[in-house]
């Protein structure tokens, strides 16, 4: 994470028994809405399967503001955006698998599960030069314990999160930079994971996640919260 920002060794507070996969034992079989923690931390968590519209703005804030973020790239996502894709990893932030083509995972076979998470992974790979392991996110947020299971086998650890902002719905769904704040606000706790996106709306073209991250960090803080990555679930 960029070097202004809170280590995210900080936030140690997974017990430090492991599994037989590496994985921290207390964390598997589930899929993760929040760090175990006591402290004020959060961690902005952005995914990363439309376009790249966001991008720019959302590393020069993060830049600007010395936070650490959490990013899950689809393998088409890093395959259509190879210098997002890069950028992303220069800047130091932390990169998860969110599958290959984000598909609706529970209707997949075992061997397709399985693939989907490998091709995932060799895109990002190929264009971050990180592996995304062990972060992995379900798309749609939708899963069934067999599929935790299957990619805690895999050597991932599955985390979803505390508060979405919908600020994917788009101002022509009805949203605005108030309303994410306001979700993000809304959710607060110790450990509170937030889900933002980095393309815009495909047809109104908001990129509201992008526009409101400057008053999400400055509301977080005037709070009394730091930020780490998801690096804090295996510290």
């Amino acid at each position: 994470s960029p070097t202004s920002s809170p280590s995210p060794s900080a936030s140690r507070t997974v017990p430090p028994s492991a599994s037989p996969s590496g994985l921290p034992a207390a964390l598997l079989g589930q899929d993760i809405t929040a760090i175990p923690t006591t402290r004020h931390v959060v961690a902005l968590t952005f995914d990363a399967g439309g376009n790249a519209d966001g991008v720019p703005l959302i590393l020069a804030t993060l830049r600007n503001k010395g936070v650490p973020g959490t990013f899950f790239l689809t393998g088409t996502w890093s395959r259509a955006f190879p210098t997002s894709a890069a950028e992303i990893a220069a800047a130091g932030h932390l990169i998860g698998n969110h599958t290959d083509t984000h598909p609706h995972f529970a209707a997949l076979t075992e061997a397709q599960q399985a693939a989907e998470v490998a091709a995932g992974a060799a895109a990002v790979m190929a264009a971050t030069g990180v592996d995304p392991r062990p972060l992995f996110r379900f798309p749609f947020g939708e899963r069934t314990a067999a599929d935790v299971r299957q990619l805690n086998g895999l050597g991932y650890l599955c985390v979803s999160w505390t508060v979405d902002t919908v600020g994917w719905k788009g101002t022509s769904g009805g949203q605005s930079v108030d309303t994410v704040v306001s979700r993000v606000l809304g959710g607060l706790r110790p450990g509170e994971i937030v889900l933002m996106h980095v393309g815009s709306h495909p047809t109104d073209g908001s990129t509201l996640d992008a526009a409101a991250l400057g008053r999400i960090i400055d509301e977080l803080r005037s709070r009394g919260y730091s930020f780490v990555t998801l690096a804090a679930l295996t510290s």
